[in-house]
């Protein structure tokens, strides 16, 4: 299985900006658990990260057309305004994609509670850190595993 591990904008500052919300792990230690936690799952990951809208809709129309399995994707901020991260999301279909967010979405500003992508996702996860890009990994190997 090969699956895309997808973060929006500001995600390469975690460790550095509010470290109270997002913890002092940085973004190459968190890519760095993912990537071996992949390999115990006999997974391989791409990682990428992005502060443009428009690379985001391109990664994910790509995974479309390079055949993979699955996304992993924290659309971070766009998550409460991007259509086009949604729409592009929604065209990959059947491709599962799982949501997920470092914290609690439902806890944070009211404006952050809506997500535009969470319904063209099989899953949203969010409050558990990094440790949630494991758990997306482990729901899309579920997801996969039940289809075949």
């Amino acid at each position: 299985m090969k699956f895309l591990i997808l973060n929006g904008p500001n995600i390469n500052m975690v460790g550095i900006r509010e470290k109270t919300i997002y913890g002092t792990m940085d973004f190459n230690e968190m890519i760095s658990i993912i990537q071996t936690e992949a390999a115990k799952r006999h997974v391989e990951v791409d990682c990428y990260q992005s502060n443009h809208e428009g690379d985001l809709v391109d990664a994910i129309q790509n995974a479309y057309f390079n055949k993979l399995d699955g996304i992993v994707i924290n659309p971070a901020a766009y998550t409460h305004t991007s259509v086009a991260i949604a729409d592009a999301i929604k065209a990959i279909s059947p491709i599962p994609v799982v949501e997920i967010h470092l914290s609690d979405i439902k806890e944070r500003e009211a404006f952050r509670h809506h997500s535009y992508c969470a319904p063209y996702c099989i899953e949203q996860i969010k409050g558990f850190g990094p440790q949630g890009y494991v758990m997306a990994m482990d729901a899309l190997i579920k997801y996969i595993e039940e289809k075949i």
